[in-house]
């Protein structure tokens, strides 16, 4: 038993049968990924960067507890110094060399209008960073605090 299969397009037009239809070539964008929804633009505006909610503050606070973390209990393990004796002796000079050096680099991609989350990638998205470096803050607090409550070093 052989079939017939007809279609009509909607405007009423042409009547095209299946043979017809398989020698019709398939468009490749049918297959192709959908191109990537326009970003809507940052602002780069220096007053909307650092505004309260906007993208550079928690972003290079957060760098800098992380990075301020990790120092400070690696020189408390080899050196045995406590946060406060690190200040002490010379860590306020590498506080500030730190702190301008990475408030740069996070301010310069913010210019030119790219966001943190258009980087976002598996693991390393924009939230995991947030979160590390709200617990870097914690932490460091913490470490401050603890090393306050006990006279001495952590370890």
């Amino acid at each position: 038993m052989k079939f017939r299969v007809r279609s009509t397009a909607e405007d009423g037009g042409d009547v095209v049968d299946e043979k017809e239809k398989a020698a019709i070539p398939i468009p490749p964008q049918l297959f192709s990924t959908p191109p990537p929804r326009p970003q809507p633009e940052e602002s780069t505006n220096i007053t909307d960067i650092m505004a309260f909610d906007g993208p550079g503050p928690e972003r290079i606070n957060g760098r800098l507890a992380m990075i301020g973390f990790v120092a400070a209990i690696a020189v408390e393990f080899t050196r045995g110094q406590g946060i406060f004796s690190q200040i002490q002796n010379g860590g306020i000079l590498w506080f500030v060399g730190t702190t301008v050096v990475l408030s740069v680099a996070s301010l310069v991609p913010l210019f030119k209008g790219v966001s943190a989350d258009s980087r976002s990638k598996g693991l390393l998205t924009s939230d995991a960073e947030l979160w590390n470096g709200r617990l870097a803050m914690v932490g460091l607090i913490a470490l401050a605090y603890t090393e306050y409550l006990k006279g001495g070093t952590l370890v």
